[in-house]
């Protein structure tokens, strides 16, 4: 199952060689959207924004998608 999450303005990380930050969306594939939401803690802690079950519209995310 894909989960879906984005950054707010004032957060940014560094992982995989990439800086996500507003730009970015994270997919995250895990058995629920519960254990996705937990393995996005346990990475970035309280420093992202959303948590989506779909896509969501990538003109807002112009880099692209970070598969973790």
């Amino acid at each position: 199952m894909k989960t879906y999450f984005t950054f707010g303005h004032i957060h940014t990380h560094s992982i995989n060689g990439k800086t996500p930050d507003k730009d970015y969306v994270v997919e995250i594939e895990a058995s629920s959207h519960d254990d996705a939401r937990k393995e996005m803690f346990r990475l970035f802690g309280q420093k992202w924004s959303m948590q989506y079950d779909k896509l969501p519209d990538m003109k807002f995310f112009p880099k692209g998608i970070i598969k973790l």
